[in-house]
C-alpha cells in the first residue's frame, strides 16, 4: 500500500509571521527614510536663513560705509543741511547708488520698519538727490524687503564729544553730520535674534563732529544708557512717520 507523501508548503502561522516581519520592515524603512527627509528639510531651511542673514548684512555693512556727506534736505527749522537721520528703528542717509540697483548716482536710503505686528519687515527705499535736495519720482518704486517677519530691531550711534567717543545713543540728533559707528541688532520670527552688527563710516572724519565745540548733547549726557530724543516735527521736512506700511498695505 503506498504512502503519499506530505504536501510542501508554509503553514498559516509562518505566513502571518513573514507577513508581520515585511510590515514592519517597510515602516522602519519609511520611518528612516521620513527623517533623513525631514534632516535634509531643516539643514536647507537653515542654510537657507543664514546665507539671507549674511546677504542682509552685507548690504547694510556696505551702504553704511558708503555713507557721504551729502545733504539731501534742508532743516527747516535751523537752516542747516540734513546728511543722516538716525533713529531707533530707521536711518536715513545718502550714498551712491549700486548700478545693479538703478541708475546710481547720489541715492538717499531709507532703511525703516514697514507694517506692524506680525506684518513687520525692514526694508530700504531709494530716492535720487540732486542740488542736495531729495527727488520725488512721480512713480517711486517700492521698497526692498530686507528682513520679514521681524520681531525686533534696534539701532544705535556713536560720534565724539568733548570728552573722545561717546556711548551708543539711542537716536542720532546731530543731521550736519554723520556718525562714527553704527550698530544694529535684529530679530525676526524665522531666524531668531541675529549676529549684532557694527559699522564704521569712513566719511564720517570729513564732517565735523561734535568734539569741535558743535556738541548738541546737553548737560549729564555722558551717564549710561544717555539718549538723544529726536525733537517733534524734525522729520527732514518730508512729514513721513517712521513705521509706515508698504503702497496699500494697511
Amino acid at each position: 500500500m503506498n504512502r503519499r507523501a506530505p504536501a510542501a508548503g508554509f503553514t498559516l502561522i509562518e505566513v502571518l509571521l513573514a507577513t508581520v516581519l515585511l510590515a514592519s520592515g517597510l515602516a522602519l524603512g519609511f520611518a528612516t527614510l521620513r527623517a533623513a527627509t525631514a534632516t535634509a528639510e531643516r539643514g536647507e531651511a537653515m542654510a537657507q536663513r543664514t546665507e539671507r542673514m549674511r546677504s542682509v548684512e552685507g548690504f547694510l555693512r556696505k551702504r553704511l560705509a558708503a555713507a557721504q556727506a551729502i545733504s539731501f534736505a534742508q532743516n527747516e527749522e535751523t537752516g542747516g543741511a540734513l546728511r543722516f537721520i538716525g533713529e531707533p528703528d530707521r536711518i536715513r542717509f545718502v550714498a551712491d547708488l549700486p548700478s545693479y540697483l538703478g541708475r546710481g548716482g547720489p541715492h538717499l536710503h531709507d532703511i525703516a520698519v514697514y507694517g506692524q505686528g506680525d506684518d513687520a519687515t525692514l526694508a530700504v527705499s531709494f530716492d535720487m538727490v540732486m542740488a542736495g535736495e531729495t527727488v520725488e519720482e512721480d512713480q517711486p518704486r517700492p521698497p526692498e524687503p530686507l528682513v520679514e517677519g521681524l520681531t525686533g530691531l534696534r539701532i544705535r550711534y556713536r560720534g565724539l564729544d568733548e570728552e573722545g567717543l561717546t556711548d551708543w545713543l539711542d537716536s542720532w540728533d546731530i543731521y550736519e553730520q554723520l556718525p562714527l559707528q553704527v550698530s544694529i541688532e535684529i530679530e525676526s520670527d524665522r531666524g531668531g535674534a541675529w549676529p549684532p552688527l557694527v559699522v564704521a563710516l569712513p566719511q564720517a572724519e570729513a564732517t565735523p563732529q561734535m568734539g569741535l565745540g558743535r556738541s548738541r548733547l546737553g548737560p549729564g549726557a555722558r551717564g549710561p544708557g544717555r539718549g538723544i530724543a529726536p525733537p517733534p516735527g524734525r522729520d527732514g521736512g518730508r512729514g513721513r512717520n517712521r513705521l509706515r506700511d508698504f503702497p496699500g498695505r494697511r
